[in-house]
């Protein structure tokens, strides 16, 4: 076997190269007196209208300058002028991933499938506390790789989260935080701590109070109260309590359905409703009980979504369960997307792309016209879009942030429908590549 002719050391640097290297990663350095401009940047300026109906949508070339890490100023293009030739791809918001899980990756080591015998939660609990111990051993190394496959595909920020539990310990974030101090000029991240083993199923309320602690973390996660913990209640004060004192957001997983799954949801918006700084910093991540509701319930609970201000993130699943994300957005309940697990023990499918999530669900729910696929764009970029819904550019504009995915399309529609390759990515004004 290939693997056995070489060190290990030399195996996972070789690996890296084959997953890796063709993405040519660079940082572009530049003058910090001096703005960096691109030149030949394919912007959306308005849609074509034909009947009444939006046909197409229109754009021109440009130049951006950009200093500080900011757009300063949206020039007449100058295809001769100095700065980087961006070979007329069109400009998007650089994407977010919204939900994944850096700290624990097979990316960037051996390939290695799902175990078939790993059927529930519990099993999977039981699987990582035996396998823990080995994967944190370069696990830096590999949730470095895993940043570089997400800006492969356009992405400069990620919320992961992170075990907290015993087997571990601390050691995750640990192990996380250096990864991510080592790529700070060209990706950013929020991190979520994760008791992934249950908060009592496992001893880990200690642990999650020691990482809250931590200025990295930003949210306090928990999963599944009543399946793993036994109580809807108990785990959710402790988690609300916790976010309270360190001032930090709350993101669950929530996968169970049923009675205990809906009272989980209603529970966490009344704990949001009682403590409003939690309000627009409460997320239910996958919150697959949505997709079980009869209509009316549905509609009662996403209009309780919005008005308490807790998003949801989805992973856009499909098969025998699709998420009713048109709903939720009808009302106004924030939806992102993420990978989740890419290359792990528990999926291998991920991509790195949450283009191709965008995809996904417009494939899901028929989004085939150029006004819905363009719209199908802001589950990646964090709710921004080139364009607003009557055909004015929004972005981008002088004073945004230099967050930039220069992908080969002529417009958002074509890069939802085609996943269109990302050619460059700039990360606070910084050619990553």
């Amino acid at each position: 076997m290939f693997a056995e002719s070489l060190s290990r050391k030399d195996f996972i640097r070789q690996s890296s190269i084959l997953l890796a290297g063709t993405t040519g990663f660079r940082l572009e350095e530049k003058s910090a007196d001096m703005p960096f401009r691109l030149k030949n940047v394919r912007l959306e300026t308005g849609f074509v209208t034909e009947d009444g109906d939006i046909t197409a949508t229109r754009t021109e070339l440009a130049t951006l300058e950009l200093r500080d890490g900011k757009i300063t100023a949206i020039l007449p293009n100058d295809p001769s002028g100095k700065g980087h030739d961006a070979k007329g791809a069109l400009a998007l918001p650089a994407f977010r991933d919204m939900h994944i899980h850096l700290d624990k990756t097979y990316y960037g080591d051996q390939w290695k499938a799902r175990s078939a015998k790993n059927r529930s939660l519990r099993d999977m609990i039981a699987f990582e506390q035996r396998n823990l111990p080995e994967l944190l051993k370069n696990s830096t190394f590999k949730a470095e790789k895993l940043i570089e496959l997400l800006q492969s595909k356009g992405s400069t920020f990620a919320r992961s989260h992170v075990n907290i539990e015993p087997t571990s310990g601390l050691r995750s974030l640990d192990h996380l935080e250096k990864a991510l101090e080592n790529k700070k000029d060209t990706f950013s991240a929020e991190l979520v701590a994760f008791p992934q083993h249950g908060l009592y199923y496992t001893d880990s309320a200690g642990l999650m109070k020691e990482a809250a602690a931590r200025k990295s973390i930003g949210f306090i996660g928990g999963l599944d109260p009543f399946a793993i913990d036994g109580s809807v209640e108990k785990p959710l004060d402790f988690v609300v309590q916790l976010a309270l004192d360190h001032g930090k957001g709350i993101d669950i997983h929530l996968h169970e359905g049923g009675e205990s799954g809906i009272r989980t949801v209603e529970y966490l918006i009344r704990k949001v409703e009682e403590n409003p700084a939690l309000k627009g910093k409460t997320y239910l991540s996958h919150c697959f009980v949505l997709g079980r509701l009869e209509k009316p319930k549905l509609e009662e609970i996403a209009q309780k979504l919005a008005a308490a201000g807790v998003g949801v993130i989805s992973t856009i699943p499909f098969g025998g369960l699709i998420m009713p994300v048109p709903a939720l957005q009808r009302h106004g309940v924030e939806v992102w997307t993420g990978n989740d697990s890419i290359v792990d023990h528990w999926n291998t499918f991920g991509s790195g792309s949450v283009l191709q999530k965008c995809n996904l669900m417009a494939q899901l729910y028929g989004y085939s016209t150029e006004f819905d696929l363009s719209r199908s764009l802001k589950i990646a970029t964090g709710g921004i879009l080139p364009l607003d819904d009557k055909g004015n550019r929004q972005w981008p504009k002088a004073g945004d942030r230099a967050d930039i995915a220069l992908v080969n399309a002529t417009c958002s529609a074509e890069a939802v429908s085609r996943i269109s390759p990302v050619k460059s990515v700039l990360h606070k004004g910084k050619l990553i590549f």
